[in-house]
Formats: structure tokens, sequence, C-alpha cells
């Protein structure tokens, strides 16, 4: 997806586009949620079309609503959820067991820094509930990363864009840019750090030997 793309659509849904690009996300849909953050925070800071006090609100209300619905479908129906959709979204075997390994050991910390780290900030929530981690416990490290998050990325985005709109757009385009590669960066570490919780996984979780064949009797 493109700046254009992004512009486009801060131009045309506002707080709209950043609540729902940031909601399905947290649920465990894997759209680019964090991107829209910082786009419509260097946008507000270039532009001032859009108030980054509300852009962080809006942030906020749509990681914990987003997080509580990946939650409660995790809880109440994961195992079938992940069955029928789970390869459509990228939660395979393995990936599945890295998460119970995951929260049998870090179940608070994963909710809270998951919010921050990318592949976790789309199913955190799902593993919780699948995992049936208490919701309290839940909600309270949920919120507390949510918030903190879109204050630190938005507000983070935000100075960037409006120290850069006394120096032309170009500069906002390659602060977004370097902040897309950075984002691409992390993501390629996360997921070979993903492959070897996996790794640790199956070796926590061995799947069972298959039963020997039994042998025909003779007669």
């Amino acid at each position: 997806m493109s700046i254009a793309f992004f512009n486009h659509l801060l131009q045309s849904y506002g707080y709209i586009a950043i609540f729902a690009f940031i909601a399905l996300e947290s649920v465990g849909i894997p759209l680019p949620g964090e991107t829209t953050l910082i786009t419509a925070a260097i946008y507000a800071g270039s532009t001032h079309r859009l108030n980054i006090g509300l852009i962080v609100l809006v942030a906020s209300v749509a990681a914990v609503a987003g997080d509580n619905g990946g939650y409660w479908l995790g809880k109440q129906g994961g195992t079938k959820v992940v069955q029928r959709y789970g390869r459509r979204v990228g939660l395979t075997a393995r990936r599945m067991k890295a998460g119970r390994y995951l929260f049998a050991r870090h179940g608070g910390k994963v909710v809270f820094f998951g919010r921050f780290i990318t592949v976790l900030r789309t199913y955190a929530a799902f593993f919780a509930g699948l995992n049936a981690m208490r919701w309290p416990r839940f909600l309270a490290a949920n919120a507390a990363g949510g918030v903190l998050w879109a204050a630190v990325v938005g507000l983070g985005a935000y100075a960037l864009g409006n120290a850069a709109s006394g120096l032309g757009s170009m500069l906002t385009y390659i602060g977004l840019g370097l902040t897309v590669a950075l984002a691409v960066v992390l993501s390629l570490v996360m997921k070979r750090q993903m492959r070897r919780w996996e790794d640790r996984a199956e070796a926590a979780y061995p799947d069972p030997a298959p039963a020997p064949a039994r042998e025909p009797a003779l007669h």
C-alpha cells in the first residue's frame, strides 16, 4: 500500500480509516495498522488537517477494542476458527504452538509488549483468549500497552511531520519511507525470532508419536 493510498484514505475518511485499520489488525486480520497510525500522525503534523490528540485517542480505543474482540474470538471459538480460517491469516500449527509456549511463560508481558512488535501485535490478543488468560489481567496489560503504543508512535510521527512541514513535503516522505523501512526490518527480525520460538515450542510440546500399525491377524 503506497503513501498516496494512505493519504487518500486520510483525506476521505480521516479518523474512521485510522480506527478501522488498527481495530481490524488487532482482531487478527493482518492489515498495516501501525503504518496507518504513523502516516496519519505525519499527515497531521505536516498539514494540520487532523488533530493529533484525536488520532492518539482513536488509535488507543481501536487498539483496545480490537484486541478485546480478538481475545473473545480466541476464547469462545478459537480452535474452530483456527481450523477453518487459520492458514488464511498465517496461523499455522507451528505458530499456534509457539503462542501456547509464550503464554505459558510470559502471558502478561506478551500482551503488553506484543502491541509494539510486528506479528505479535496481530495475534497476541487471540492467543490470550485461546490460552484462557484471565480477562481482567488481559485487559490491564492490553489497555496499558495500547495507550502507550498509540501515544509513543503517534506523537513521535507527529513530531517528524511537524518538523518537516517547514522544509517541504519531500522530507516528510523521506521520513515516512525510513520509518516504514525500519518497520520492515523489525518485521524480518521478528519472523526470525518467531521461528526460534516455534522450534522451542516444538521441543516443549512434541506431537505424540503415531500409534504403530497393527499387523493383520493370521487365520
